[in-house]
């Protein structure tokens, strides 16, 4: 995966001085492969999508303390790891306390962006059309489409809603936007 490793730090660097389109990029590149190890770990896919989400979130949140001296795809493996274990010790916490765990408070320190090229395609896109492809994604991707683009919600209320850390929100977002990107490029002349 790190063929290309100085176009790697490069774009980690843009990634740290929050440039979207860079972690739209280490989205890109890193996604399959901390995906298929969470699958291989979990045998899940949604557990192992949730982690991924978390991983990707976790990782842009504390992009400035990667040590480029590691491989970019360990330091997401390690982080990834590390999650699915407190995934996996919360759930035996919740079961036997019967309790579920309160919601992070990142959501009020974090903004919105501006309209991304994904956003701009979106939105350009007939109604109709939009909507089948919409029934193409998963609930939970057609949810935060759902919820940003047609109940016009902030990425904060979205956390709140669904009472999810905002960062796993911007991320969620992320991967639906590009997954609903690829359908309609990929069937330009659907409808």
């Amino acid at each position: 995966m790190e063929s290309d490793k100085d176009t790697v730090l490069e774009t980690i660097a843009r990634a740290r001085e929050g440039n979207q389109m860079a972690f739209s990029r280490l989205l890109d590149l890193y996604w399959p492969e901390v995906y298929h190890f969470q699958l291989k770990r979990t045998q899940n896919e949604n557990d192992a999508e949730d982690i991924t989400i978390q991983t990707f979130s976790r990782a842009f949140d504390r992009i400035a303390s990667y040590d480029p001296t590691y491989a970019f795809n360990t330091w997401l493996i390690s982080i990834s790891k590390n999650l699915h274990i407190d995934m996996v010790r919360k759930r035996k916490r919740n079961v036997l306390q019967g309790t579920e765990s309160s919601q992070s408070d990142a959501v009020s320190r974090i903004l919105d962006e501006s309209p991304t090229a994904e956003d701009k395609l979106i939105i350009e896109q007939n109604l109709k059309t939009l909507l089948r492809y919409l029934k193409e994604l998963k609930p939970a991707y057609r949810e935060v489409i759902d919820l940003r683009y047609f109940q016009e919600m902030s990425y904060a209320q979205i956390a709140e809603h669904l009472g999810e850390p905002i960062g796993n929100i911007k991320v969620k977002l992320l991967r639906a936007k590009k997954l609903l990107a690829g359908l309609i490029a990929n069937h330009p002349t659907r409808g």
